[in-house]
């Protein structure tokens, strides 16, 4: 049987319901994040649909474009997040990726790159460097989540509460969310997004995003961004400030998260993703956790292409520049660089 494959011109309800139909789709496969990249990042959106002769969906694949002078031109699914890629039958997903091949060498991108969670019956190079942490969570009992968690960190919780911490969830936490998350990316001396971003994503999804605060002593000193899917919430975003290490105040934010997911029937706790090895990942595995390795593809015009870094070597310099621009005026430029990072 041959398929068709061309841009989706069908109704957003049709791909949504044909990802939601997949045991593989994520929340960054619907429709609605081709806004999300518009309206926020002023992205195109290149979806793609695999069609049989009947005009039946065999296969979707979201790709967007990301390009500038400074760091290139990609095709990427999902391009700042963690999962994307195509999700169809076996020949709906070979299809797209022929196709999605075939036009990033027409239009000479410098990389192709699908950010699968699952391994794809394609032969495209493959890369194992980034992880998903994943825990395991009872429907319902935040207490069992409780007893799995590392001593320490245990610990480390039951200080923070002591010390006045708390925790708040709700939309009416962006704005404190934003605050700490463009502070927090200064100290690390990364470009932040845009508030505009999170303000999009919680339009686009406002049954899905979910935004809290560790407040102490009435300031936000950690915040977190997540998205829930299915049985599964993401932790997308998550920062905490630098001058309140003592603290410790990342402990409660993730355990509040954590606690608040079960409650509401979430099985499946993701971390996001890291580096395997680093400070960050090792966090992560503290709370009884397990690795998922991701599966990104790429097919680059030049061998060992990949998406830029601000901890690629050739980046180092950015870094040590930005964290000597003042907060306000790198919260302002920031925007206009890292929407070009995918």
């Amino acid at each position: 049987m041959t398929l068709l494959v061309e841009p989706f011109s069908g109704p957003p309800a049709e791909w949504d319901a044909f990802v939601r139909a997949q045991p593989q789709w994520t929340h960054f496969h619907l429709f609605g994040w081709r806004t999300v990249m518009r309206r926020a990042l002023g992205h195109e959106g290149v979806y793609l649909a695999a069609r049989d002769p009947d005009g039946g969906l065999m296969g979707v694949l979201p790709l967007v474009r990301v390009k500038s002078l400074v760091f290139g031109h990609y095709l990427v699914s999902m391009p700042f997040l963690n999962y994307g890629g195509p999700l169809g039958s076996e020949a709906g997903v070979q299809a797209l990726v022929a196709h999605a091949v075939a036009q990033a060498a027409r239009e000479r991108v410098g990389l192709l790159e699908l950010r699968s969670r699952t391994p794809l019956p394609i032969t495209l190079p493959v890369s194992h460097r980034k992880v998903t942490v994943l825990l395991d969570l009872t429907p319902g009992s935040p207490d069992t989540a409780w007893q799995g968690i590392n001593p320490r960190l245990r610990s480390y919780v039951r200080r923070t509460q002591k010390a006045g911490l708390t925790v708040r969830f709700g939309r009416d936490q962006l704005e404190d969310f934003f605050a700490v998350f463009a502070q927090h990316m200064h100290e690390l001396g990364t470009p932040t997004h845009h508030r505009r971003l999170f303000e999009t994503i919680a339009a686009v999804f406002p049954e899905d995003t979910w935004f809290g605060c560790a407040y102490h002593e009435g300031r936000p000193v950690a915040a977190a961004c997540a998205l829930r899917w299915a049985d599964e919430v993401e932790v997308t975003w998550a920062s905490a400030l630098a001058s309140a290490p003592d603290l410790r105040p990342n402990a409660l934010l993730y355990w509040a998260f954590i606690e608040h997911a079960a409650s509401e029937g979430v099985r499946t706790f993701n971390f996001g993703r890291s580096n395997p090895g680093s400070g960050p990942h090792e966090f992560k595995r503290r709370w009884g956790s397990r690795d998922e390795p991701l599966w990104w593809y790429d097919c680059s015009a030049r061998d060992g292409t990949t998406t830029p870094s601000p901890q690629d070597p050739a980046f180092a310099w950015g870094p040590r520049l930005w964290k000597r621009l003042p907060a306000r005026l790198a919260t302002a430029l920031g925007p206009r660089i890292v929407r070009y990072i995918p």
